[in-house]
């Protein structure tokens, strides 16, 4: 794999993760390397398509190679909401806390299952690829944790019998929905 790889977000928790799971000897650039910023519409209707929108347009800036991820938090009995549309569910500027408290109150008396997806796009020139990972999981009777972001601490997953908030970094990457897709990425590129 390239030393150096540069990843569509601006989210420094998905960066610090990528960091993480790519090790120290990876160079990663993001969108706050960019002397000037990328306006994206990111209208797909899938984690893949939004993906793809999103390395495609900093592949057309930097002509370097390129991962985006796209993911989210479906919950059955919200229909899959908020799905792609998690960081911007209720406003990009609403609190995590607020977004928990209110899916924590559409599961009671429901289903609580629910899963976390993950699509991650890899455009370097020559070709683009895109993996795909989930864990399943359950929604929480209430929030556990201080370890994460986003949906972590609401976000229940029994072999853990905790919240993916509650856990190691370590032990979350090794069954996060963007650690599986990322390992599936570089099996690929092994192989």
């Amino acid at each position: 794999m390239e030393k150096k790889v540069w990843i569509a977000t601006s989210n420094a928790h998905k960066l610090e993760e990528f960091q993480e799971m790519l090790g120290a000897d990876v160079e990663i650039k993001s969108f706050k390397d960019l002397k000037e910023p990328i306006d994206i519409v990111e209208d797909g209707k899938t984690f893949e398509e939004n993906a793809l929108i999103k390395a495609r347009a900093l592949y057309e800036r930097v002509h370097e190679p390129v991962f985006a991820d796209d993911s989210g938090l479906e919950v059955d009995a919200m229909d899959k909401a908020p799905g792609v549309y998690s960081a911007r569910f209720m406003g990009e500027d609403t609190s995590y806390a607020i977004k928990n408290d209110f899916i924590l109150r559409q599961v009671e008396g429901k289903t609580r299952t629910a899963r976390y997806v993950c699509a991650i796009a890899y455009v370097d020139g020559s070709e683009e690829r895109v993996y795909r990972g989930e864990v399943e999981g359950e929604i929480s009777e209430k929030p556990i944790g201080s370890n994460g972001f986003g949906y972590d601490p609401i976000f229940y997953y029994p072999p853990y019998q905790t919240t993916l908030a509650n856990v190691s970094d370590e032990k979350k990457h090794a069954i996060s929905h963007r650690g599986i897709a990322l390992r599936r990425f570089l099996e690929d590129q092994n192989q």
